[in-house]
């Protein structure tokens, strides 16, 4: 009985070191993969969108000395140079609608989305004089489409945009103290995050109201955005509002997309942990056999591990091609019907239904679904683990185990 049982633990040590190497593949596979999937799936659909509010600014003509060289004599000279000075913002209200669209690329799915944005910013010329001012509005992704794109100024639509380093940049005028409407509208689409920036070096931002239209459930906020003021469900999706009248900040408004369960991690976390699935399918047909007094050989333990195996070989490859829920049960068939078939040979059909059979589906099927359950998986195997135990212990509390072991092994 010793040699039998350290045959078959070798067996469980040989069947581990094949899972290992197995969920060790795919990893590489799905990291690989990940590199230049994600790339591409950047490229042809559009990155995560960053869109910045607009800065508005007028120029002034300022002088200044410069050291020049005349006649091999350092000399002073004056220049003047325009520079920048901006213009406040005094009033935001934006309005984003975000469309969910997941795309699955091998072994991975990648949460794209379509967005539509609208935003209608008011600027003030606090000078006492009539300026030149220039909007800068930096587009929020680069390579990235923009459809039905409008920028308005004082009501009038701007035509001939000019656009450089991913910007467009418009000149208007405004009169003294007076303040101006800006607007700004486009289709585009993106991935995983959408975010909305104050812009850069601003902390305080007057009058301003977000408002964030999603068609699904499920979304995050990260960790460096700021929550809502306002959330409220419309029909599978939320309405999201933020809204500030004085606000004193430098973080930012960002969205996560729900993500949803990637084949490739899935199938890696399964395969890493079907050792402890097989020792408990081992640890159970040892005990049924021990009681029923039927002898398998160590044989009959290695064509089991086999059989095992083989539900997560199929399931590696199959997960590139169809749904993880009808890979499982394609996969859960085939093993099963491996040890069924197997198993009615060796000890009868109703040993190897009712006992091997439904082992099999509480240790191996039941066991790998468990990973679908996010959060919940080191939960739910060792709920598994304390019932098996306890069964075994009321099954074997009679049992005289100094003459199981008295037997002849092998």
């Amino acid at each position: 009985m010793i040699l039998r049982l350290m045959a078959i633990m070798f067996i469980l040590v040989c069947a581990t070191v094949a899972w290992l190497g197995l969920s060790a593949t795919l990893k590489f596979r799905t990291d690989e993969a990940d590199s230049s999937l994600s790339r591409a799936v950047g490229e042809l659909w559009g990155k995560t969108q960053h869109q910045v509010a607009p800065s508005f600014h007028y120029q002034v003509e300022q002088k200044k000395n410069v050291l020049v060289t005349v006649d091999n004599k350092v000399v002073s000279k004056e220049e003047t140079e325009l520079v920048p000075v901006s213009l406040p913002l005094v009033g935001s209200d934006i309005e984003a609608r975000l469309s969910l669209d997941q795309r699955r690329k091998g072994l991975l799915w990648y949460a794209t989305y379509k967005v539509g944005f609208h935003g209608r910013f008011m600027v003030h010329n606090t000078t006492p004089e009539a300026r030149e001012v220039f909007v800068t509005f930096a587009f929020p992704a680069s390579g990235a489409t923009y459809d039905n794109f409008r920028l308005r100024v004082a009501g009038d639509e701007v035509t001939e945009l000019k656009i450089a380093n991913g910007k467009v940049r418009q000149a208007f005028r405004m009169e003294a103290g007076s303040k101006v409407p800006v607007e700004v509208s486009y289709d585009s689409q993106g991935l995983d995050q959408w975010w909305y920036d104050f812009g850069q070096n601003v902390n305080q931002t007057r009058d301003f109201r977000l408002q964030l239209v999603t068609d699904f459930d499920g979304f995050d906020f990260p960790e460096s955005g700021i929550s809502p003021t306002r959330k409220e469900r419309r029909g599978g999706g939320w309405l999201l509002e933020w809204r500030y009248g004085n606000l004193l900040t430098d973080v930012k408004i960002g969205l996560e997309m729900p993500h949803r369960l990637n084949p490739g991690p899935w199938a890696a976390m399964v395969t890493a942990a079907a050792p402890v699935s097989l020792f408990l399918f081992f640890f159970l047909v040892f005990i049924f056999t021990t009681l029923r007094g039927i002898e398998l050989h160590p044989m009959h333990y290695f064509f089991l591990a086999a059989a095992f195996f083989s539900f997560h070989l199929l399931l590696a490859y199959l997960v590139d091609h169809i749904s993880i829920e009808f890979a499982l049960v394609i996969c859960s068939i085939v093993s099963l019907a491996l040890v069924v078939s197997y198993m009615s040979r060796v000890a009868g059909l109703r040993f190897a239904c009712l006992t091997v059979g439904t082992a099999q589906m509480i240790y191996l099927v039941l066991f790998s679904a468990t990973f679908l359950l996010e959060g919940l998986t080191g939960l739910s195997i060792t709920v598994l683990c304390i019932a098996t135990l306890f069964v075994v212990m009321q099954m074997t509390a009679r049992l005289d185990w100094g003459k199981v072991f008295r037997r002849e092994s092998l």
